[in-house]
Order: C-alpha cells, then sequence, then structure tokens
C-alpha cells in the first residue's frame, strides 16, 4: 500500500497513460464527430483502447497493491470511453447524438407535390404575368 501522496502521483500517471492509450488508438473528438455515424472502425479502435487501458490500470493497480489507482484510471476510462461513443453517434448533418441505427432511416416528410397537401386545387395562377 502506498502512502497518500505517492499514491496520487501515482493514480494520475496512470490516468495520463489511459489518456495517451485513447489519443494513440482512436481519431481526435472532432473527426469522429464529422465521420460516418456508429462506424464500426471507430467502435473497434474504441474497444482496443478500452481493454489496453484497463490492462494497464488493473495492472499497475495489483502490483501496487492500491485502490486509490484502480478509481482514477478507472475514471478516466469512463469518461474517455463515454467521450468516444458519443462522438461515433454523433451525426454529421446534424451535430447531434442520433439513437436511428443504420438501415433504419426515417421516411421523408416533404414533398414538392402540392396535391400530396390538399390544396392543389386552391392554387390561383391569375396574379401571374404570361
Amino acid at each position: 500500500m502506498l502512502d497518500k501522496e505517492k499514491s496520487i502521483i501515482v493514480g494520475l500517471s496512470v490516468a495520463t497513460i489511459v489518456y495517451a492509450t485513447y489519443s494513440r488508438a482512436t481519431p481526435s473528438v472532432a473527426d469522429m464527430r464529422v465521420g460516418g455515424r456508429q462506424d464500426d472502425d471507430l467502435d473497434s479502435s474504441r474497444k482496443t483502447a478500452a481493454w489496453l487501458s484497463a490492462a494497464v490500470v488493473g495492472g499497475v493497480s495489483l502490483i501496487a497493491k492500491d485502490s486509490n489507482i484502480f478509481v482514477m484510471g478507472g475514471a478516466m476510462i469512463i469518461a474517455l470511453d463515454w467521450m468516444t461513443r458519443h462522438a461515433n453517434a454523433v451525426d454529421p448533418n446534424t451535430g447531434r447524438a442520433s439513437t436511428i441505427v443504420r438501415g433504419n432511416l426515417p421516411v421523408s416528410t416533404q414533398t414538392n407535390d402540392a396535391s400530396a397537401y390538399g390544396y392543389a386545387n386552391d392554387i390561383d395562377d391569375s396574379y401571374q404575368v404570361a
């Protein structure tokens, strides 16, 4: 068991390693947000970063026999994993996360056919110049 000061330093160091792992294994959040929504390659990269980070956090905390390292590193994994998942769910057209799954796209609600709205015969063209 480490004393308090060393435990905090090692915990922050492990959190920095987790951050570096996510930075190297995945693209930036800005790039993920403008890419395709629910990209399988991004999800695979995220999983790789999560498992590698979990192995580092678990290994260091077991070697040091200190739960503070586990808590700090685990919190960083959760935060970065959530950010990555959210960025991968953002629709680049709307800029918002969408729950619509690929292949389940909504039907268009707009049409240029005036008769579709029931007022095609009500249009008065008399004001137009011939």
